[in-house]
């Protein structure tokens, strides 16, 4: 995220997004640069408007996210309930009642264990 932010500080700046002055301000920040990311970065940018960018990722919150959310909340419960369903019709019935089943289970553990 650093190299991103840094990018955003040049073009917010006015200054040309190149290798050489996004590893000045990674610098300046205290970040351990790899030129790699560097380049790779630059390259991605060399065709991007950026305030446009920002611009379309600022409106994406004000309508998008929280209709996805409650959309996405919704389905992620429907998904829950239909999991829960699925694991208890597969789980064998176990609850038997009976105090002698259970004593005799619990012999079996005790003989296991002394």
């Amino acid at each position: 995220m650093e190299y991103v932010y840094a990018a955003l500080i040049l073009n917010e700046s006015g200054e040309e997004i190149n290798e050489d002055n996004l590893t000045n301000v990674l610098d300046a920040a205290g970040v351990d640069v790899e030129e790699s990311r560097v380049k790779a970065l630059v390259a991605a940018l060399e065709d991007v408007d950026i305030d446009e960018a920002v611009d379309e990722a600022a409106a994406v919150p004000a309508g998008g996210a929280a209709a996805g959310g409650a959309a996405g909340g919704e389905a992620e419960a429907e998904e829950e309930a239909e999991e829960e369903a699925e694991e208890t019709s597969d789980v064998p019935d176990t609850t038997d009642d009976d105090d002698e089943d259970d004593e005799a289970s619990g012999e079996g553990l005790g003989e296991l264990f002394g």
